[in-house]
């Protein structure tokens, strides 16, 4: 039989008792609030939408230094920009004007059965928004129509442009080698060749910084070591690149050419205006990509990609996770295991992509595409939590277009006879979002709305600011700390 203790150690045992569950409690509120500084933010939409862009926004504004010591190395992705918005104008023009060694045809030959490099076929008939997603004659990512003669070229222009294409070939001839030992020479379907952002690629920056980096380890392991290879091809392609900026220019400026960007027979990516309209200063040999051209850079996101930053607000420094991911149809899978325990959900959805089709299926609208996709993110349980914050974006490109004249009603049925304004436009789409808010959110949270346009630093800049309140706001009232 146990022997009894004495009042005393009765006492004795009971004042340890509650000596460790003070400490236990002590133990889960300092867990508790180190949790409630790791704020963990998903940037979500479909490809192209701006997510890796507004990434660079934030880095930026809270991060600069580490851009700063990236700088150089975005040098070769501007590069590589670059020759592919030149091979994709030549391919345009060996397609219209037959320039090509293999064409065989004349100038104003309008016989072949093989598609357009740069501009599938728009829909026969527009479409409604979220109802029905397909299109009649399988459309690509562009709005004009190739399913039309080809433009017949002044007589003086097959020869100027045969020459051009001539000088220029060399150049985009480095165009995959380029592409491959800056992506460790991964490629995605259809073993296309590209730039690709992956999980686990970090930065090339100062120790510590802990940011991530687009790059593959293998290119940063040749720059470090002083250059070997990757080094020595971005020398060879930036002294081509300089030796016939005179000839880009030319080209970039050919009639030829702008005719058959207005005609909306060559659609190239649209950072393509930008850095061709900068040929000359991006040529030059001591050349250092400014914020605007990491802005404009276009890179592929395959997976899942973690940036980490340490953000002050109110005087408590908290660390954001933003997780840009790969909005490819094919990626999204990819996306769930990163749901449970997200404090916010930052969703783009392109509101200028009206007159363009997804590339994994020319079938579907890209702006129905996105009110199908935020109507999944508003109905997800396991994003009942997260705040949730709404960007319609590329609002620049949306003026470019209705500007241009591009009718919405031509590619979604459903405006009718609207007034083809911007104002219009963009609270007819604004509409379509919160009504899927409305309807689909199962958790009622309140919708952070925002028009953006995520290349004007300043105006992305105070939005930024005033989202990261917003989410601040709403992930501290979750946690108790508010």
């Amino acid at each position: 039989m146990p022997k009894r203790r004495n009042p005393v150690e009765e006492e004795e045992a009971l004042r340890i008792s509650n000596a460790i569950d003070d400490e236990l409690k002590r133990e889960r509120e300092i867990i508790r609030r180190r949790r409630g500084r790791d704020v963990k933010v998903m940037l979500l939409g479909q490809a192209e939408s701006g997510k890796s862009t507004l990434q660079k926004q934030f880095q930026l504004y809270y991060s600069s230094k580490s851009l700063d010591a990236e700088r150089p190395s975005w040098r070769p992705i501007v590069y590589f920009n670059i020759l592919k918005a030149i091979r994709m104008i030549l391919d345009e023009l060996d397609y219209q004007y037959g320039l090509g060694p293999s064409g065989g045809r004349a100038p104003g030959d309008h016989d072949s059965p093989s598609p357009s490099p740069t501009a599938s076929s728009s829909p026969a008939a527009a479409v409604p928004l979220m109802p029905s997603t397909s299109n009649t004659s399988g459309s690509g990512s562009g709005s004009g129509s190739a399913s039309s003669a080809r433009s017949l070229p002044h007589p003086a222009w097959f020869p100027e442009l045969a020459l051009l294409r001539h000088k220029l070939l060399p150049l985009v001839a480095s165009e995959d080698a380029l592409a491959a030992e800056l992506s460790g020479g991964i490629t995605v379907s259809g073993g296309r060749t590209g730039v690709y952002v992956r999980s686990g690629w970090q930065a090339l920056v100062s120790a510590g910084s802990g940011q991530a980096w687009p790059l593959a380890d293998d290119y940063r392991t040749a720059r470090g070591k002083g250059g070997a290879g990757c080094a020595a091809l971005e020398n060879i392609v930036a002294k081509t690149l300089a030796a016939v900026v005179g000839e880009i220019e030319t080209l970039w400026c050919h009639p030829g050419v702008q005719g058959l960007l207005k005609g909306n027979k060559l659609r190239l990516e649209e950072y393509a205006a930008f850095f061709l309209n900068h040929i000359r200063r991006i040529a030059q040999p001591d050349y250092l990509p400014t914020n605007e051209d990491i802005l404009h850079v276009r890179i592929q996101t395959i997976g899942v990609t973690e940036h980490q930053f340490d953000i002050n607000m109110g005087g408590t420094h908290y660390n954001w996770f933003l997780y840009d991911v790969g909005g490819a149809r094919g990626q999204r899978h990819a996306w769930v295991p990163y749901f449970d325990d997200a404090t916010a959900i930052i969703f783009l959805a392109p509101i200028s992509a009206f007159d363009q089709y997804l590339e994994e299926d020319p079938r579907t609208n890209r702006i129905d595409d996105s009110l199908q996709l935020f109507t999944a993110i508003c109905s997800n349980k396991l994003l009942a939590n997260a705040a949730l914050v709404l960007m319609l974006n590329k609002t620049d490109l949306l003026r470019e277009k209705l500007q241009a004249g591009i009718k919405v009603r031509r590619f979604i049925s459903s405006y009718g006879d609207r007034p083809n304004e911007y104002e219009e436009v963009a609270e007819y789409f604004r509409a379509h979002f919160i009504q899927v808010h409305r309807r689909k959110d199962i958790s009622h949270r309140p919708l952070y709305l925002h028009f953006t346009s995520m290349l004007d630093i300043k105006a992305t800049q105070s939005i930024i600011i005033n989202v990261g309140e917003a989410i601040m706001r709403s992930h501290l009232t979750k946690i108790g700390l508010a």
